[in-house]
């Protein structure tokens, strides 16, 4: 590589960083703002939302909110732009919505699970993805259910595991396909490395899999589109990359895998000004930015004629260690291109800035 190609890679930079006094679980951007929210528990074992606006390379605190019970995840992807609404889930099984001019009290709340609420996630808000507003969660009892927030405490759906079929813990949940108001998928990743692809329109098992160890997260490169590439990653260092665009009847979707950190992968987070670029989150307080190149054809004919997808490569952009601890979630603005905020266990939030990736 010249020096010039050299100059052009990107750089991670840690513009800002501020400690807690709790262990923060999610850290999620404020659409149209330069607002970011940080999700956790105090070790008094209650639950706490923290509100800072970023002002001159320093977070302010502008509210802090406690609640009853550990807050482990949210999402404001069911919210209109306009009323922003935050939704959680918690250690209690609770899902709650918030208006966060008004926190006091929820604007919707169900007992949506009888365990932990280990991940969330949104569609329909936000002028992203066509259909109804939803909301998804995976908890540690197995089930994944998609809610309605204008249909009070029953799910639209529920996913739960066969008859006589051992109960696996749900890692992790993602929308997808939700480019017209008929479809719309769900992704859920579990504890053993099973992955399932539900799809809402049909309410049937589309696809799974099984990755060998834990699904720690799993993200479509873009919710609002026809289902175009899914990331999963895994306990072991992992992450996959399927291409699901063309879905075989027995090989399924193609993929490439890469070992990714020494330790568990934690997240997956795609850039939403350009979908071919993601960034993985280590169990050793590292960043990995990474770009997906597509293969020169995407799909061939196999030996019975039939259509199988060809997965592309990824190469490795940049990568940084920030702490000691895992990065456990990780949230690029939706508004400003290279802008990201990050949590880990070392109860630190830190704003970072990408530079270059309008170059790539």
């Amino acid at each position: 590589m010249s020096a010039g190609g050299l100059l052009e890679k990107p750089q991670i930079i840690a513009h800002t960083q501020h400690s807690l006094s709790y262990t923060v679980f999610d850290c999620k951007w404020v659409p149209c703002s330069a607002r970011l929210l940080c999700l956790g528990s105090f070790p008094r074992g209650t639950g706490v939302i923290q509100l800072y606006e970023l002002q001159g390379g320093r977070l302010n605190l502008l509210r802090e909110i406690e609640k009853s019970r550990p807050i482990k995840c949210g999402t404001f992807g069911a919210a209109s732009l306009q009323q922003r609404y935050l939704a959680t889930g918690d250690f209690g099984g609770n899902l709650n919505i918030w208006n966060l001019e008004a926190p006091e009290i929820p604007v919707y709340s169900v007992k949506g699970h009888k365990e932990i609420i280990n991940s969330i996630d949104g569609v329909g808000g936000l002028g992203i993805g066509e259909g109804a507003p939803e909301i998804v969660t995976g908890s540690r009892d197995g089930t994944v259910k998609v809610w309605d927030p204008r249909q009070k405490d029953i799910p639209v759906a529920s996913m739960e595991p066969a008859q006589g079929e051992s109960t696996r813990d749900c890692w992790t949940v993602a929308f997808g396909n939700a480019y017209n108001q008929e479809e719309r998928v769900v992704c859920a990743g579990y504890d053993n490395g099973d992955i399932k692809l539900f799809d809402l329109r049909s309410m049937t098992l589309r696809w799974e899999t099984n990755i060998k160890n834990g699904v720690c997260s799993v993200e479509f490169d873009r919710k609002d589109i026809n289902m175009n590439k899914l990331v999963a990653t895994s306990l072991e260092g992992k992450f996959h990359v399927f291409d699901m665009r063309t879905q075989h009847p027995t090989k399924g979707f193609a993929s490439v895998s890469e070992k990714a950190h020494k330790s568990t992968v934690w997240q997956v987070r795609h850039l939403p000004q350009n979908r071919d670029i993601f960034v993985t989150s280590g169990g050793a307080g590292n960043l990995h930015l990474w770009k997906y190149e597509y293969p020169a054809q995407r799909s061939k004919k196999d030996s019975e004629g039939t259509e199988m997808g060809i997965a592309g490569s990824v190469s490795l952009l940049q990568n940084v260690t920030l702490s000691t601890q895992p990065i456990s979630s990780l949230d690029w603005s939706p508004d400003k291109r290279g802008l990201c905020v990050c949590s880990s266990f070392d109860q630190t939030v830190r704003v970072l800035i990408v530079t270059k990736l309008n170059k790539i």
